[in-house]
Protein backbone atom coordinates (compact mmCIF):
# COMPACT_ATOMS: atom_id res chain seq x y z
CA UNK A 1 0.00 0.00 0.00
CA UNK A 2 1.32 3.42 -0.90
CA UNK A 3 0.79 6.68 0.91
CA UNK A 4 1.02 10.18 -0.55
CA UNK A 5 3.20 13.01 0.77
CA UNK A 6 2.76 16.61 -0.33
CA UNK A 7 5.78 18.89 -0.27
CA UNK A 8 5.98 22.63 -0.97
CA UNK A 9 9.41 23.96 -1.87
CA UNK A 10 10.76 26.99 -3.74
CA UNK A 11 11.00 26.59 -7.52
CA UNK A 12 14.79 26.90 -7.41
CA UNK A 13 15.05 23.96 -5.00
CA UNK A 14 12.74 21.87 -7.16
CA UNK A 15 14.93 22.63 -10.17
CA UNK A 16 17.98 21.38 -8.28
CA UNK A 17 16.16 18.19 -7.30
CA UNK A 18 14.96 17.64 -10.88
CA UNK A 19 18.49 18.10 -12.24
CA UNK A 20 19.91 15.66 -9.70
CA UNK A 21 17.18 13.12 -10.47
CA UNK A 22 17.90 13.44 -14.18
CA UNK A 23 21.62 12.92 -13.57
CA UNK A 24 20.76 9.74 -11.65
CA UNK A 25 18.42 8.67 -14.46
CA UNK A 26 15.40 8.44 -12.20
CA UNK A 27 12.24 10.44 -11.70
CA UNK A 28 11.81 13.11 -9.06
CA UNK A 29 9.60 10.97 -6.82
CA UNK A 30 12.08 8.08 -6.68
CA UNK A 31 15.01 10.43 -6.19
CA UNK A 32 13.40 12.30 -3.30
CA UNK A 33 12.05 9.11 -1.74
CA UNK A 34 15.39 7.27 -1.83
CA UNK A 35 17.48 10.16 -0.56
CA UNK A 36 14.94 11.07 2.12
CA UNK A 37 14.89 7.47 3.36
CA UNK A 38 18.70 7.35 3.42
CA UNK A 39 18.81 10.57 5.44
CA UNK A 40 16.09 9.34 7.81
CA UNK A 41 17.91 6.04 8.40
CA UNK A 42 21.13 7.92 9.14
CA UNK A 43 19.37 10.14 11.69
CA UNK A 44 17.82 7.09 13.37
CA UNK A 45 21.17 5.27 13.53
CA UNK A 46 22.89 8.37 14.90
CA UNK A 47 20.27 8.67 17.64
CA UNK A 48 21.09 5.12 18.78
CA UNK A 49 24.72 5.98 19.46
CA UNK A 50 25.92 7.70 22.57
CA UNK A 51 28.94 9.94 22.14
CA UNK A 52 30.96 10.73 25.22
CA UNK A 53 33.76 13.21 25.66
CA UNK A 54 37.17 11.80 26.48
CA UNK A 55 36.68 12.83 30.12
CA UNK A 56 33.29 11.10 30.36
CA UNK A 57 34.60 7.99 28.60
CA UNK A 58 37.41 7.71 31.12
CA UNK A 59 34.95 8.21 33.98
CA UNK A 60 32.69 5.41 32.70
CA UNK A 61 35.66 3.07 32.33
CA UNK A 62 36.86 3.91 35.85
CA UNK A 63 33.39 3.20 37.27
CA UNK A 64 33.24 -0.13 35.42
CA UNK A 65 36.62 -1.12 36.81
CA UNK A 66 35.85 0.14 40.32
CA UNK A 67 32.07 0.20 40.78
CA UNK A 68 30.69 2.07 43.78
CA UNK A 69 29.27 0.05 46.65
CA UNK A 70 25.49 -0.46 46.60
CA UNK A 71 23.60 2.17 48.57
CA UNK A 72 20.16 2.20 50.19
CA UNK A 73 18.42 3.36 46.99
CA UNK A 74 19.89 0.46 45.02
CA UNK A 75 18.86 -2.06 47.70
CA UNK A 76 15.33 -0.59 47.74
CA UNK A 77 15.09 -0.74 43.94
CA UNK A 78 16.28 -4.34 43.91
CA UNK A 79 13.84 -5.28 46.66
CA UNK A 80 10.93 -3.75 44.67
CA UNK A 81 11.60 -5.99 41.65
CA UNK A 82 9.27 -8.98 41.18
CA UNK A 83 10.73 -12.28 42.31
CA UNK A 84 12.06 -14.57 39.59
CA UNK A 85 11.09 -18.24 39.56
Amino acid sequence: MHSRISLRIPAAEKAILLRAATLRRTDLTDFVRQHSLNAARAVIQESKRLQLSERDSLRVLAMLENPPLPNAKLFAAAKSLPERN
